[in-house]
């Protein structure tokens, strides 16, 4: 049972003066410890030292109990910091998919979200692309609009191996949508692909800009603004 272990070294880090502020920051029903994210991740390395994993299951185990029963919104943080711990990388395959979507739909704010769909979604997505290609296009049709954020989000990192035909096809059905958080999601898309190919992004903006929103289009085009004014 490591939450009772943790929630002990929170409370002693935490700092109630920041707690109120970050919560009204985060818009979080659930309060906070007041623990800033770089003593945060040393409170996780110390509560999480010893740490051994039997299995999978065990892995996936230890991760929600410490989510599902959480009082704090650090207490979720850590959980997230548990799932992405080196000792459970060999876990980081298909079966991990469905605890990330229970983490996905429950935390259902930004910041749980997005770490999720870049550094956990995303990595799975490279190392088993056909299934997990299926599984995004199902999420960017979802209901649950932080499925659909995570579909458009998960190749943030992938560069040059981002899979253009998915990221377009992941951003179609929400293209049109007034979420802000999916208005704000395509643009952030795009503008990472920017990076690698700002022509292909001009010219999809270009196409689509009576169908993309001012804020996605403002959002894909931004770095390269940036670097014309640069040069």
């Amino acid at each position: 049972m490591l939450l009772p272990k943790l929630r002990r070294a929170l409370q002693q880090a935490g700092d109630p003066s920041r707690a109120l502020a970050m919560q009204a920051y985060m818009k979080s029903p659930m309060p906070y410890h007041g623990v800033s994210a770089p003593l945060l991740r040393e409170v996780c390395k110390a509560a999480f030292a010893d740490v051994q994993f039997a299995s999978a299951e065990h892995w996936q185990a230890q991760i929600l109990e410490i989510w599902r029963n959480a009082r704090f919104r650090e207490e979720r943080y850590a959980a997230l910091h548990l799932a992405g711990d080196k000792r459970g990388l060999s876990f980081q395959t298909l079966s991990a998919v469905k605890m990330y979507e229970e983490l996905i739909v429950t935390g259902a704010w930004w910041d749980y979200v997005d770490g999720i769909a870049s550094h956990r979604i995303g990595p799975i997505l490279r190392d088993y692309p056909l299934p997990m290609r299926r599984k995004m296009l199902v999420w960017s049709r979802s209901n649950n609009l932080w499925k659909r954020r995570t579909s458009i989000l998960c190749q943030l990192g992938f560069k040059e191996e981002t899979d253009l035909e998915l990221l377009y096809a992941c951003i179609e059905p929400s293209i049109g949508s007034q979420e802000f958080f999916l208005r704000k999601a395509i643009g952030w898309a795009l503008r990472q692909y920017a990076w690698t190919d700002s022509a292909e992004i001009q010219k999809y903006v270009r196409l689509n800009s009576t169908r993309l929103s001012t804020l996605s289009c403002r959002e894909a085009l931004k770095n390269i603004e940036s670097l014309k004014t640069r040069l």
